[in-house]
């Protein structure tokens, strides 16, 4: 039976015995569509056609599936089409290296200019030289005048009796020394403040009025008539040699800086006591906190030779004192160094042209001496003067003088 309406048709039921020809189908066009490229997360691909690029699917597949990229996207590149990744490079070592030596040295640098300006601000530049008259030549050594005043400026009533400094009012030498540096040896002479010699002519450093010599006097008494300039042109005027800088710390600066620097190691020879200086020591290797150290070097009354025995351990304990102060573990430790500047610059006076390079010099000096570049002395004595006062050797001091001044090793040796 034909299912076909009007009778015609093919296949089971058909009335025509024929099989009836192959019917053309109407052709379909199929609308353009424009060439797109590929996504941006597609990458490149050597293999995308115009197949593709149109949308077409021709349902062919190469059995690869790729899935979604972790953490979310449009999905992952093929790793044989993706584009080579550079390599993480291997350090530079040697620019490294170079880098933070540069940074290094510009700390350390910043830090060296900025504790010189802050310590040359501290120091305290009030002699003026340039008023002391009628001064000798030059020489080739540079010679500084370190004097130990007994000024108690600062300090307190109970400071005062712990340092067994008394309460006089005013300030006077305690101690006086002459170091001369120079190329051949480093020399340290003590002048012993009962020295008899003239005081000469000078100007006053306050009053600008002038006064006449005075022949006959302790050596003490000139820096009690009138300060640190006339002191500085009676030593010119009897030793004949030009000082080129001063220096003068009182009793609390001096403490303060052993303190600072955590006592100074000291080898006393023999034993003594002194209940004016508060001195009690032991024979023997020893480190001395200021106030033990201030009582060494004030200590004369248990010596037979008084005065002269006295300047002998002073010569000891500042150079052991330099010796200390200056090392690298001082100079490079903040923790030290800034400590100990703040104790002595605050009561270090100096002349007006010393800088702290000048100040280093002499600590450097000092401390050639004690480990035996140079030689340590007390001025030449021939012998006892009026009221108790010791008289200089003059053909020895000028002899001594000479050799400063021209620069040679100082052969002169002192009796006492």
């Amino acid at each position: 039976m034909n299912d076909w309406p009007d009778g015609r048709g093919y296949g089971r039921g058909s009335e025509n015995p024929q099989p009836e020809g192959a019917r053309r189908m109407r052709h379909v066009q199929r609308p353009q569509v424009p060439q797109q490229p590929p996504r941006y997360d597609q990458g490149y691909n050597p293999n995308f056609t115009q197949q593709q690029a149109s949308g077409y699917d021709s349902g062919y597949s190469t059995g690869q599936v790729y899935g979604a990229p972790q953490g979310g996207g449009h999905g992952t590149v093929p790793p044989q089409y993706a584009p080579p990744q550079p390599g993480r490079p291997a350090p530079d070592w040697r620019r490294r290296i170079k880098i933070g030596s540069i940074v290094l040295v510009v700390a350390v640098l910043g830090w060296s200019v900025g504790t010189y300006a802050w310590a040359s601000s501290q120091m305290r530049n009030e002699v003026d030289l340039g008023k002391v008259i009628e001064r000798p030549a030059e020489g080739d050594c540079t010679t500084y005048l370190i004097v130990g005043s007994d000024s108690r400026e600062g300090m307190s009533a109970e400071e005062k009796k712990k340092l067994h400094t008394g309460s006089a009012e005013g300030k006077r030498t305690d101690s006086m020394m002459i170091l001369a540096a120079c190329s051949s040896g480093n020399t340290m002479v003590s002048l012993p403040r009962d020295s008899w010699v003239t005081i000469p002519s000078f100007v006053g450093s306050e009053s600008g009025k002038k006064y006449g010599a005075r022949g006959g006097s302790k050596l003490n008494a000139a820096y009690a008539m009138d300060g640190p300039e006339l002191l500085v042109r009676t030593v010119e005027y009897n030793t004949g040699l030009r000082i080129d800088h001063y220096a003068e710390i009182g009793f609390a600066g001096f403490a303060n800086i052993v303190d600072a620097l955590g006592g100074v190691e000291l080898n006393i020879e023999k034993g003594f006591k002194d209940k004016k200086s508060g001195a009690d020591f032991q024979a023997g290797e020893q480190t001395l906190n200021g106030e033990q150290a201030l009582a060494f070097v004030r200590t004369r009354y248990a010596f037979a030779e008084s005065d002269l025995a006295r300047t002998k351990n002073q010569q000891k304990f500042l150079s052991a004192l330099a010796n200390q102060a200056a090392t690298p573990g001082t100079i490079l430790n903040p923790f030290k160094l800034y400590p100990t500047l703040g104790a002595g610059l605050d009561t270090l006076i100096v002349d007006k042209d010393m800088s702290l390079y000048d100040l280093g010099k002499m600590f450097f000096a000092m401390k050639g001496i004690s480990g035996g570049d140079g030689k340590s002395m007390n001025i030449p004595i021939a012998g006892s003067a009026p009221q108790g006062s010791l008289k200089w050797d003059m053909p020895k001091v000028k002899q001594l003088v000479q050799q400063i001044q021209n620069d040679e090793k100082v052969t002169v040796t002192s009796d006492r």
